[in-house]
This record gives structure tokens, C-alpha cells and sequence, in this order.
């Protein structure tokens, strides 16, 4: 595939005995456990980009800073690549490992350290839990806020890697707006603390740097995030209806409006009948489109904001508006909604999970335009979007075993991807850039901006060890792409025009 590691054009690594590795491994830290027969590494071949797979050298699964600490430096003093790995729960092969290199796995960090619920805050390992700490706080009547679809599984040290959303991002943030202060290991080694226990902190804005750096700057051994108290009243309305663009259109009224919601998101038939069929959530399975708008606050607020909203949707052309009942209820279009891409996996044998963001206005003519592009590849494609940010996620259905759909697949992701740019969006919302989107990279930004990320990355890493081939494509592979792009026809884009 296009974004596999290609040692021509990301470099060559360097050839590493296994054995003798793992040897340097066990005597720099003796309790280190390493994993280095084929049966024991294979689980480690993919993220949750499961199409694509590399075993690695071999995989340690540290439990102390001191062990994480004498795997960089071992690896630093021999050249040998390291790739970090949280849960695995990762959507844009950012956590494939390197059939050269080590994969760190931190899934051994996985204690809650402290919970100060007058400060509002929990000190927490990289390889905690998303949900878990909600679990852990829900007794002082506080929760975390980000919460991807994924968060049963998935790790805080991989949700600042990508800077992980959630359904109620829209009010309540990124990963990076509920995080306080990391801890982080250099590939030398070196421990650096970055940010504060205080809203703000002296000198550049270096958390802000490294959540959603995709392991390529270094490696988190502890976080601080902050707590929010549990909103008194919550309301969801969801509102069906019989054409998509109204749908979109009633998104850019409601925030138009001057409402935030908690959690604004969209579905389309497909997705919708998908989710019915696998969690019974009471969706409509007729309609072209539903939107499930999440209100909290004050009980005052909340009333007043429902039946604003309620209009909105109305006049938007909703043709039926439902609210939920009680918190069983609440919790089943929930349920729907998060279980969407688990359901469409039912529906067909392979799914390619897409992630971009474009400006609200655009949703209808974006949705008009996947819609072109599925019947021009001959894939279906089922849409479901964090609607209040613009945040999409396009799930293309295909054949694996089927000579071409693959490709094909990989092929329309990347469309839908440059048209996110093309409509003055972004080709990632929340599941990063990894090796999925690295081509990309090079229609969202020109060839000085690529430099400057390749300086950030020196700065950190000038060896080019920490996830090497990821997120920042070479000014080579941008050339090279821009040729594919003009022989196929494609649309120009100006960023192209540039390496």
C-alpha cells in the first residue's frame, strides 16, 4: 500500500540481531519483559488500521520509568527505531510497529496514581483506561470529559498521542483542553515535565506541542488531567430526517443560534440502520438522516435550550423530533451512536474508517460530494460525524478478498480527504495522521511548513528514531506523490505545486 514504510524514501533502518537486542534489553533492565517468538509478537502486528500489518523485532511491556528509560537509551546508543503503543485502539496505523524496531508497549502503566476532587484533577498513567477514570472519580460526582467511541479500550497515552475527541468534544474539548501536565521520557532518555499543575505555565506551550504528536517526540509515563463536576440536568433530542443535507443545514442553525451542545452528531441511513440492527437503540430506521443533540447544564438552562433547539430542528425540516424519556433511554441513542462503526463491520466484511474535518457550512455540499465519489468507486460509504465541529467520519465499505477493492477503498479515502482540504478543512479531526494520511499531508501543507515539522522533530529526536516514517511525510515522498496526483488527473492543489 502507498503508506507503507519504503526505506528509499523515509530512509534505510538498520539491520538489528534479535537476539543479540533483546540480550542488551535483559541486561539494562533485568525484570524488563520482552517478547521476541513469532506467536507472541503477532498480536502486536496493527493498530486498529487492521488491514495492514508488520511484526516487529521484537515487543517489551516496561512496568517502571526506570525500564522505559534503559529501552531508549539502548535504543538510541544503537540506532534502533522505537514505536510506542498504548491500547491499540488507533484508527490511522500510527502504533504499527517496524519490522526493525522495537515496539514499547506501555500497557503495564495502568495505575491511578491520585485523584484530588477539590482541585478537580487525577494524576494517571499513560496506559489507564479512558473510561476508567470517570469509573474511578464518578463517587465525587466528577468525570473526564473526552470520551471517544473506543474509550472502554483505549488509553489516556494514546489519546494524547492523537489528541482524542469524543461526541462531546464540541463543548468540552480535545485531549489537549483536559490535560494539565504529562510526564515524558526523551529517546535519550531524559525525563521532562511539561506544563503545569496551574492553568498556565512559563514558556512555550510545549503540552500543547506534544498532545497529538504521535509518539514522535517521546514517550508519556504520566498525566494529569482535569475533572469536570457532573452537569445537574441533561436532555438528548433527536431529531430524524427524510433528506441529509437539511440535516447538515440544521447543524449550522443550531450553532448559529448561540446554543453549545454537549454532544451534537449525525447519521445517515445506512449507519442508522446498521446501529438498529446491532444495539436496538430506538433509531428510526426510515429516515435519511437522525441528529443526536445532547444539552447539560442547569435544569433551567436545559429547558430553555430544548425548546430552542426543538424549533431549530423543526424549521430545518425534521419530520419527527424524540426526547429521550429518561437516562436508560439517553444512554440506548447513545449506545447507537458509539457502536456505529462495530455495527457496519456487521454489515460488511471490511470497513475503512475515514477522519476528517471541514467547516460546518460545508457539510451538505461535502455529503453531496462523498455521495458522487461512492458511485465513481462502486463502494458503498456510511456516514457518521461529530456534526457540531464539522468532525467526519465516513466508513467505506469493501471486499478484502475482492481483487481491487482495497485499493479502491484506499483510493476513495483519499479523495474524501482531499476534498476535506480542498473546502478549507482538515484531513484528521481526532485519529491522527499515522502512516494512513501521510500522502496527504502533502495537500494540507506546502513544503516550508513540512520543513519546520521535520525541525520540531529534530529538536526532540535528531536521530529520527521515535516513530519513524509516521505523521510528517519527506519532501521526497510529497514529489513523488505529486506526480501520482497529475498523471491520474486529479484535482491541482496549490500546496502540491511546491516540492
Amino acid at each position: 500500500m502507498s503508506f507503507m514504510y519504503d526505506e528509499e524514501i523515509d530512509g534505510p533502518l538498520p539491520t538489528v540481531d534479535r537476539a543479540d537486542l533483546a540480550t542488551a534489553l535483559r541486561a539494562g533492565a533485568p525484570e524488563l519483559e520482552i517478547l521476541t517468538e513469532l506467536e507472541d509478537l503477532r498480536p502486536f502486528e496493527c493498530d486498529g488500521l487492521a488491514a495492514y500489518r508488520t511484526v516487529p523485532l521484537l515487543v517489551v511491556l516496561p512496568s517502571t520509568v526506570y525500564e522505559v528509560r534503559a529501552v531508549l537509551q539502548i535504543a538510541a546508543a544503537r540506532g534502533v527505531p522505537v514505536v510506542a503503543r498504548g491500547a491499540g485502539t488507533g484508527l490511522s496505523g500510527g502504533a504499527m510497529p517496524l519490522e526493525k524496531g522495537i515496539l514499547l508497549v506501555m500497557a503495564k502503566f495502568n495505575r491511578i496514581l491520585e485523584v484530588d476532587p477539590h482541585a478537580c484533577i487525577a494524576r494517571v498513567q499513560p496506559g489507564v483506561r479512558n473510561l476508567a477514570i470517570s469509573q474511578a472519580v464518578a463517587q465525587h460526582d466528577l468525570y473526564y470529559a473526552p470520551d471517544p467511541s473506543s474509550q472502554i479500550a483505549c488509553s489516556i497515552g494514546g489519546n494524547i498521542a492523537e489528541n482524542a475527541g469524543g461526541v462531546h468534544c464540541l463543548k468540552y474539548g480535545l485531549t489537549v483542553h483536559n490535560i494539565l501536565k504529562l510526564d515524558m521520557l526523551t529517546i535519550d532518555g531524559e525525563l521532562i515535565t511539561l506544563g503545569a499543575d496551574a492553568f498556565d505555565s512559563p514558556g512555550f506551550d510545549l503540552l500543547a506541542l506534544f498532545t497529538g504528536s504521535e509518539g514522535m517526540l517521546g514517550v508519556v509515563v504520566e498525566v494529569t488531567v482535569k475533572l469536570l463536576p457532573k452537569p445537574q440536568s441533561v436532555k438528548v433530542l433527536m431529531a430524524s430526517f427524510d433528506d441529509v443535507a437539511c440535516a447538515g443545514g440544521a447543524v449550522a442553525d443550531i450553532i448559529g443560534a448561540g446554543v453549545i451542545p454537549g454532544g451534537l452528531e449525525m447519521m445517515d441511513n445506512l449507519s442508522i440502520r446498521a446501529a438498529e440492527d446491532f444495539v436496538h437503540a430506538g433509531y428510526p430506521v426510515d429516515a435519511e438522516a437522525i441528529l443526536l443533540c445532547e444539552l447539560d447544564g442547569s435544569q433551567d438552562d436545559v429547558e430553555e435550550d430544548a425548546e430552542r433547539v426543538g424549533a431549530l430542528l423543526r424549521e430545518a425540516g425534521a419530520t419527527e423530533l424524540r426526547v429521550a424519556r429518561d437516562e436508560a433511554e439517553r444512554q440506548r441513542f447513545w449506545a447507537g451512536r458509539k457502536n456505529a462503526f462495530g455495527a457496519v463491520g456487521r454489515i460488511s466484511p471490511d470497513y475503512y474508517c475515514m477522519d476528517g474535518t471541514i467547516p460546518r457550512r460545508q457539510l451538505p455540499r461535502v455529503l453531496k460530494e462523498i455521495a458522487r465519489l461512492s458511485d465513481e468507486f462502486s463502494l458503498k460509504v456510511a456516514n457518521v460525524f461529530h456534526a457540531g465541529d464539522g468532525n467526519m467520519h465516513p466508513l467505506i465499505l469493501f471486499d478484502a478478498n475482492k481483487p481491487g477493492e482495497m485499493d479502491r477503498a484506499e483510493a476513495l479515502g483519499g479523495r474524501i480527504l482531499e476534498l476535506c482540504v480542498e473546502v478549507g478543512g482538515s484531513i484528521t479531526g481526532e485519529h491522527g495522521v499515522g502512516r494512513e494520511k501521510i500522502n496527504q499531508m502533502c495537500v494540507q501543507f506546502n513544503s516550508d511548513e513540512i520543513e519546520y515539522f521535520h525541525a520540531i522533530k529534530a529538536a526532540f529526536d535528531p536521530s529520527r528514531l521515535l516513530n519513524p516514517g509516521k505523521n510528517i511525510p519527506t519532501l521526497h515522498r510529497c514529489a513523488e506523490f505529486g506526480k501520482m496526483h497529475v498523471h491520474h488527473g486529479k484535482l491541482s492543489f496549490p500546496e502540491l505545486e511546491r516540492f
